[in-house]
């Protein structure tokens, strides 16, 4: 088993290539899916075959409650429902841990359950939050699970200058899910998935 790495220079470098997908020019985005409440861009992934996703849109809610609902922990259960399982391996700091965490099937078992481990890290950015990740080759992978890997992923949240109340919440996600899958599925999956995400966090964060 690979010996879990120094947190603090992962957690800048994870920091700093999020930085980068967030400096991209809009004009390097191809558009993938616009849906009520998320538009979702991609282009070629630098790490790996498949591609990098952007997601935004805006939610109705303030910058620290809408991170807190989207990092390692409880909340996050609650509401995603590709999420199906999560443990906390190791913490570190109150910003970041290792955590792993399990995911159901999607396009009618297409795509099979997906186990993936994933270093955390949330820290400040702007006037709001970056809460980003990425997967480590660590502990073993359980049975009837495929182990997938997150290449740098992360959501930026900053609150609206005129709304306060509202923020606005990009994302950039690789995933690789591995396994034997045609890459039309996975693509088709993310699209709709990254979708999903901005809507069933809207409803969890309804009062």
């Amino acid at each position: 088993m690979e010996p879990l790495p120094d947190p603090a220079p992962l957690a800048t470098k994870l920091r700093n290539t999020l930085l980068r997908y967030h400096g991209i020019p809009d004009g390097e985005w191809r558009l993938a899916r616009r849906a009520k409440d998320a538009t979702v861009w991609r282009k070629p992934s630098e790490e790996f075959s498949g591609y990098l996703y952007k997601a935004q849109g805006v939610v109705e809610d303030v910058t620290n409650r809408i991170v807190d609902h989207i990092r390692p922990g409880p909340s996050r259960l609650d509401w995603d429902s590709l999420m199906t399982t999560m443990d906390i391996m190791e913490t570190f700091e109150e910003n970041c841990c290792v955590m792993r965490y399990t995911t159901a099937g999607q396009l009618w078992n297409i795509v099979a359950p997906r186990e993936f481990v994933d270093f955390s890290y949330t820290t400040s950015y702007e006037d709001g939050l970056l809460t980003c990740g990425v997967s480590l080759d660590y502990g073993e992978a359980r049975p009837n699970f495929v182990r997938g890997f997150n290449h740098p992923c992360g959501w930026f949240c900053v609150p609206l200058k005129d709304c306060p109340s509202h923020s606005l919440l990009t994302g950039y996600i690789q995933t690789e899910l591995r396994g034997m899958l045609p890459q039309s599925a996975v693509d088709s999956a993310m699209s709709s998935t990254l979708a999903n995400f901005y809507s069933d966090l809207k409803k969890a964060l309804k009062p």
